[in-house]
């Protein structure tokens, strides 16, 4: 097959798939811009850590209690109508934000709310933003869709750190980084308007729901959310998997949110918080785009946990090898690892979830995800002031590891996924009762 065909066959060739993939590698671009200027609007002027920890808090508490409410939406009236709707508020959000940076203020009272709302827009947004993939690729796709999509990003998120950091350096204010956050949110919501509404209607087509469902045991869940938590229930590997998400990213948060900028703001500067960033994200390239070869692994959660493994191996090591290219190296590492587990597990998961219920699972997994993040920024703070950013950097990969390494003690957590030469008959017939059980 020529290139050409091979474009056309895969993912690319879906043209609502490339809509929301250049609407989310711009929007990634913003997001970014946002990351370097938030810090440094609070550090800046007479903020320090524990401030900072505070605002990122009121940011993530309401993201975390409306990203259940976001799942629902999803399956109710379209992952592509609440993406949409959460960008438009985002964009007018974003540029309140711009005003207030241009005006030197950084109080709690001010940036407290706005970041509150923003944080409640994005938990509407990324259960949302998961679950739209599989109703717009079918199943030979998807893995490559995944890579692709969030291949993307990472170069958004390399291309965003790099212009946000060259920005607040050259104007020594936050004001325009945020003005390109909000142009950022207004490119990707006219992207969604140009997706067809039919081509996001929510449903899994062919092949791909038949191996959501496993045979059609889940096709009778799509009911409401007593379904969603009934599921949730009886799923043992479900529940393994929630609770390694939230120890992971406990860990996570603080280490990237509050104890990164801390040590970048001390050691090397706006530009080169920047340029760390832009690292971590020139390594999710790499690592995404390598997930798309992933798509056959036998047991494909074993892989993944390795990769995260290695990942927390590099986060240790940041602070602690020759200054800022020693931290960029790790942070690359930290970036390709985190891409290709990310992606490798997250497929897994789509393909294994019953179609009905894809919002709401996915908006519990993200809810573990983004849930444990106020607590983790504000006890972040507090120990970033009294122990310093270096030393949080080896406790936060510490936490990860054993996260991961409690869940492989779980078999059930091991083997999702796994080709059916690699999975016991006996493990099928149980992920069926399971499904049968949320009826």
């Amino acid at each position: 097959m020529s290139r050409l065909g091979a474009l056309r066959s895969g993912p690319l060739g879906v043209r609502s798939f490339r809509l929301l993939t250049g609407g989310q590698f711009t929007s990634t671009i913003g997001d970014y811009c946002y990351t370097v200027a938030l810090p440094w609007l609070v550090l800046s002027n007479r903020g320090g850590a524990i401030l900072l920890g505070i605002v990122l808090a009121c940011y993530g508490l309401p993201r975390m209690v409306l990203i259940p409410v976001g799942g629902v939406l999803a399956d109710k009236i379209g992952s592509r109508t609440v993406m949409l709707i959460a960008d438009a508020v985002r964009c007018v959000l974003v540029a309140v934000l711009a005003v207030l940076a241009a005006r030197h203020t950084a109080s709690l009272a001010t940036l407290g709310p706005t970041a509150a709302f923003i944080g409640a827009g994005e938990g509407l947004f990324i259960p949302a933003s998961v679950a739209i993939m599989p109703s717009l690729l079918d199943g030979e796709r998807l893995t490559a869709g995944n890579a692709i999509s969030t291949a993307a990003m990472q170069a958004g998120s390399l291309l965003g750190p790099a212009l946000g950091g060259a920005l607040v350096a050259a104007t020594r204010a936050s004001t325009w980084a945020f003005a390109v956050d909000a142009a950022s949110f207004a490119v990707s919501a006219l992207t969604l308007a140009l997706i067809p509404g039919k081509a996001a209607a929510g449903t899994v087509n062919g092949a791909a729901a038949q191996a959501a469902q496993g045979g059609g045991a889940g096709a009778s869940t799509g009911g409401g959310g007593q379904g969603a938590l009934a599921f949730l229930k009886s799923s043992r590997v479900l529940q393994v998997i929630l609770v390694v998400v939230i120890a992971a990213n406990f860990a996570g948060g603080g280490m990237s949110d509050v104890a990164l900028p801390s040590l970048a703001h001390a050691r090397f500067g706006a530009a080169g918080y920047g340029a760390l960033l832009a690292c971590f994200a020139a390594g999710g390239v790499i690592g995404t785009l390598a997930a798309a070869r992933t798509g056959r692994l036998r047991t494909p959660v074993v892989f993944g946990s390795i990769v995260f493994l290695a990942e927390a191996g590099a986060i240790a090591l940041t602070p602690y090898l020759g200054g800022e290219a020693g931290a960029a190296a790790m942070l690359f590492v930290t970036g390709a690892a985190n891409g290709l587990g990310n992606v490798t597990v997250l497929t897994v998961l789509q393909k294994w979830t019953p179609p009905a219920l894809l919002g709401r699972v996915m908006s519990a997994v993200m809810f573990c995800a983004f849930g444990s993040f106020p607590l983790s920024v504000a006890i972040s703070g507090v120990l970033v002031r009294h122990i310093g950013p270096s030393l949080f950097f080896p406790v936060a990969a510490a936490l990860l590891a054993v996260a991961i390494l409690g869940g492989l003690t779980q078999r059930v957590f091991r083997m999702l996924g796994a080709r059916a030469e690699e999975e016991p008959a006996a493990e099928t017939t149980a992920r069926s009762a399971e499904m049968k059980k949320a009826t």
